[in-house]
């Protein structure tokens, strides 16, 4: 930080997010997402009657979710959550790596936490499967593919809520 100053400046994140993927040979400045029409609810139950599901931006692990060295595929996925996954993969994603890591993958997809609130009563019961949606620079292809895709799977699983756990 500047010693000069007293206090913190800000940092645009969605300048610091152009910027970004801009140094990454995108030729078009990124659009943030805008949706007229947002289909979320209330929940028609209580949540001690729910069956809760989790979504992430991260990628699977292994040969399975790789295209080359270090590159991960940014198709969907859907693992099961017994036994949990011990990793993730995030390398290729951005957050701050010196504040911060992956290496419990609790802090960033909680499938053990869900698993205790559904034997608490807390939930009725936790999905079998979370799901991945690893993240891409294509809103269409979020939009138009991996979206719809989710939907079916939590559709599959009985889910009446789902938790988005972001990078």
């Amino acid at each position: 930080m500047d010693s000069l100053r007293p206090y913190r400046s800000f940092v645009s994140y969605i300048d610091r997010s152009r910027e970004y993927y801009a140094a990454q040979g995108y030729s078009k400045p990124y659009a943030w997402a805008h949706h007229d029409y947002v289909p979320f609810t209330p929940l028609l139950k209580p949540l001690s009657q729910c069956r809760v599901g989790l979504v992430t931006t991260a990628g699977r692990t292994g040969a399975e979710g790789m295209i080359g060295a270090g590159r991960m595929k940014r198709d969907p996925f859907a693992q099961p959550t017994d036994p949990p996954p011990k990793s993730l993969f995030t390398d290729d994603l951005s957050w701050d790596k010196k504040a911060t890591h992956t290496d419990d993958v609790d802090s960033f997809l909680p499938v053990n936490r869900l698993a205790e609130l559904a034997a608490g009563g807390r939930i009725g019961s936790a999905s079998p499967r979370f799901y991945g949606v690893p993240t891409d620079y294509s809103q269409n292809r979020t939009s138009n593919d991996a979206a719809p895709r989710i939907l079916e799977w939590c559709r599959e699983d009985g889910l009446d809520a789902v938790l988005l756990s972001a990078l």
